[in-house]
């Protein structure tokens, strides 16, 4: 019933997107653009827009859908069924009880092998993802700290982040294609030039987009350490999060539980953090620390 519910409201909100889109796109076309002497009338129609509804929101969820395959394939992992060892008991019982907790189905529970420590949701829903974290993670971590880690994990699957990024990510795909057959369309008399200026449009646009993308990214990773610290406390939440940025500074590298590229930037107030998909851990921290004293959370 639940999975009903959650493609139903898929449904429902595209149908809701497509027919805002369709209402402005019309009084936009019809009305306020010739009021500053743009005439598109008959040039562009609804066809158009459905046409990128289509892409946008169809590319989007077909990723979606095969976010797990795509994890599996790109990694040496193992799934978890009957723990063979305290660490693997430690992160099946983990998963297990916050997903009986919440009143979802567990989550598929795979580890892989890797010297730097992560770990990542995906699924197409709460009651179909999957869980997985590397082995360099759960070596690092005290078992405390792999619970907060888990919780924040199990904080995306349950609030139904992996489903509204990709809403998201739709909409902006569809604003992309649409805007770029828009102005490929003044060209219909130069085929090679209306395809050059739809690539190029398409790739600028594309670009732009990420800005609101990585912008709800950066939300949606504070709002995952707040569910963790209300699941299994601030403290260890806090502990993780430093010793994951411990361990990637002796290991050089960047992943996804410790920061992206770009989050550096994000916290110095560069532009380049503007695309940053994760906040820093400082500012992550800090954000732990005022919810911890009482403080209003970002």
């Amino acid at each position: 019933m639940k999975s009903f519910k959650s493609i139903l409201l898929l449904v429902v909100t595209n149908l809701l997107i497509f027919v805002s889109l369709s209402i402005s796109f019309t009084i936009l076309v019809n009305f306020i653009l010739p009021i500053f002497g743009v005439d598109l009338r008959g040039s562009v129609s609804g066809a158009d827009l459905l046409w990128a509804l289509l892409i946008g929101f169809g590319g989007a969820f077909v990723s979606l859908l095969m976010s797990k395959h795509l994890a599996r394939a790109g990694l040496q992992m193992q799934r978890i069924d009957a723990p063979q060892s305290a660490k693997e008991q430690l992160v099946y019982d983990s998963v297990a009880q916050l997903a009986n907790r919440l009143g979802i189905r567990m989550p598929e529970v795979w580890v892989y092998w890797n010297d730097e420590p992560n770990a990542f949701a995906t699924g197409p829903g709460r009651n179909h993802s999957m869980v997985a974290v590397s082995s360099g993670l759960v070596n690092l971590l005290g078992d405390n700290e792999v619970r907060a880690v888990l919780a924040h994990e199990m904080g995306h699957v349950y609030n139904g982040d992996m489903v509204s990024t990709t809403l998201l990510q739709g909409l902006m795909n569809t604003f992309v294609f649409w805007l770029s057959m828009l102005a490929a369309r003044q060209f219909d008399d130069r085929p090679m030039v209306a395809f050059a200026v739809s690539i190029v449009l398409q790739i600028g646009l594309s670009f732009l987009a990420l800005i609101p993308i990585t912008w709800f990214s950066r939300r949606r990773e504070f709002a995952a350490d707040r569910f963790a610290a209300e699941q299994v406390g601030v403290a260890p939440m806090i502990s993780a999060l430093q010793k994951l940025q411990r361990g990637a500074e002796a290991l050089h590298v960047v992943h996804d539980v410790v920061r992206d590229p770009m989050a550096t930037a994000y916290i110095s107030g560069s532009w380049r953090g503007w695309f940053a998909t994760h906040p820093s851990l400082e500012a992550r921290v800090a954000a732990l620390r005022a919810l911890q004293n009482g403080y209003s959370y970002q």
